[in-house]
């Protein structure tokens, strides 16, 4: 792995033993060391047993995937506990309660052909039945589909929604699903359906998303919002058809269930008890598939990192989470920072997020805490921009090109620097798609999604680039170790440095900066 070019910068020789003959048992206290052992094969294995899980799953109402609420998670967390718990971790299962939401169903009645379409139920979405009349809020079906449906109130003024069964129809689009939701309702439909935009390739197929957050100001709704009345999904191509004049259709969501999940919390004590380093990935898949890449990858290097680092004697102390129910809108992430007590916040130095980072057609992207590409919409942190800087200076030292992803809260670092935890986080692509310049810049293939199969059925053990997947591997160990040590450059809290030759990293290189205003890598209203 990258332990070659780290081993040569720090003109030192690897240990003479083979990393499966000394690293289950030794310290891996110093780069090379850790490097050595956290390898790729290391990290394929744990994926392969998360998609046998997934595999293996009989979940009565979701087989086949690892989606929280189903026995695909149930077997993914003892997976990882029992690891854990094996190397010697202090290991807790913190209880999250989650929403679970049964499939739904979207059948267009008239005009002819009627046939059923392909949805989903948004999280925050209410129960029902409802068949009635498609009233579509402001679309724009014909090119460049610019749409900004249902994000006004006055979007809904001229049309009749007095109906007892009415549906609207809005098109993805400028602002948040709970925004478009929330003014539905208020305009009287009964129900509604959120047709993905098709703008482009990646904004083509069924849309299914969190529609709890709302855009600030919205009188009344300071969000998160949940809602009255069934919210679904739908495709491009399938919001088309249900557009026509005297559409009608049945939209049926049944009563969601609460069910209790668990982040899965190890423990290594440092010498430090007062300041915690703490890293983290989601644990659950969507419940489109086994999620081998979302989030199999960040979940199974973290994984290798804390095995790997089990009999580490940190400066400070270093916790890792995997995280429930991600998908339903951050959860359990959110749950674990809201039970903290005050103090206890207080002690966590810091977060480090990883959430797809083996992308298969990907690009090295790190959260951009500094702003040197996107203003952030969301405060960021101070201290967060030192942590950018040890990923960024890392992706120099090897000559690995990178780029700024927007510092957006959409993933599970979102509770972090809501209580000021100073964050950041490694990230390869989701939907968005690669452009010709940063297939020169990082090959793969232009015109297509950074990852095709992001919430789909195929994203599994082949769905991976390798290369990314080894160097951010690394990097999540070289940057775990970093921080065990010392947190000084974060918080200002003094440590030690890494045991082992003096090594210095290289100023950070700079982003390419080859996303011109885009949202790097993660398209709007989008999570992990």
């Amino acid at each position: 792995m990258a332990v070659a070019a780290l081993t040569t910068a720090l003109s030192a020789q690897t240990a003479s033993a083979k990393p499966s003959e000394s690293c289950a048992n030794r310290n891996n206290n110093t780069y090379e060391k850790l490097l050595e052992c956290v390898t790729l094969d290391g990290v394929r294995a744990h994926q392969a047993a998360l998609q046998k899980i997934a595999d293996n799953s009989d979940d009565p109402v979701y087989p086949g995937t690892r989606a929280a609420g189903t026995v695909g998670y149930d077997r993914s967390v003892d997976y990882v506990a029992g690891l854990l718990r094996g190397a010697g971790y202090q290991v807790t299962l913190d209880p999250v309660d989650i929403t679970f939401n049964f499939p739904a169903k979207l059948r267009q009645l008239t005009p002819a052909p009627a046939a059923d379409y392909e949805t989903g139920v948004f999280t925050g979405s209410g129960s029902g039945e409802v068949q009635g009349t498609v009233i579509p809020v402001d679309v724009h079906l014909t090119p460049p589909r610019a749409s900004t449906s249902g994000c006004e109130a006055a979007d809904f003024v001229g049309l009749d929604f007095s109906g007892p069964r009415d549906i609207a129809l809005v098109q993805r689009g400028t602002c948040f699903f709970g925004t478009k939701a929330y003014y539905a309702e208020q305009a009287g439909a009964e129900a509604v359906v959120i047709m993905n935009q098709g703008n482009t390739p990646d904004r083509s197929g069924l849309i299914v998303a969190d529609a709890t957050s709302v855009d600030d100001p919205i009188p009344g709704a300071p969000g998160p919002v949940t809602h009255g009345i069934p919210v679904v999904g739908a495709s491009f191509a399938d919001g088309e058809l249900l557009a026509r004049p005297g559409s009608t259709a049945y939209v049926q969501v049944l009563p969601a269930e609460t069910r209790s999940d668990v982040n899965v919390i190890a423990e290594l004590p440092g010498r430090n008890t007062d300041n915690v380093v703490m890293a983290g990935a989601h644990l659950d898949s969507v419940i489109e598939g086994p999620g081998i890449n979302d989030n199999g990858s960040g979940s199974a290097a973290l994984l290798e990192t804390a095995l790997k680092m089990a009999k580490l004697k940190p400066e400070n102390t270093v916790r890792f989470g995997w995280w429930a129910a991600e998908e339903q809108g951050l959860v359990g992430s959110a749950d674990y920072v809201t039970g903290l007590s005050a103090k206890e916040r207080g002690r966590i130095a810091m977060y480090m997020n990883y959430d797809m980072v083996g992308s298969p057609n990907s690009i090295f992207m790190v959260y951009d805490a500094d702003e040197s590409t996107f203003e952030a919409p969301v405060p960021v942190p101070a201290g967060s921009a030192a942590i950018e800087d040890v990923y960024e200076s890392f992706y120099t030292k090897l000559g690995v090109p990178y780029d700024d992803t927007e510092f957006s809260g959409r993933s599970d670092y979102e509770a972090f620097i809501n209580a000021g935890i100073p964050s950041s986080g490694l990230f390869t692509g989701a939907e968005e798609i690669k452009s010709p310049a940063q297939q020169a810049i990082w090959g793969g293939t232009a015109g297509e999604a950074f990852d095709p199969c992001y919430h789909a059925a195929c994203d599994t053990y082949a769905n991976v680039d390798l290369h990314a997947l080894e160097v951010n591997s690394d990097l999540i160990a070289f940057a775990m170790l970093t921080f065990a040590y010392s947190t000084e450059s974060v918080n200002g809290v003094r440590g030690q440095k890494v045991p082992g030759p003096a090594f210095t990293l290289p100023v950070p290189a700079g982003p390419e900066g080859t996303f011109a205003g885009e949202a790097g890598g993660l398209a709007p209203g989008a999570a992990g």
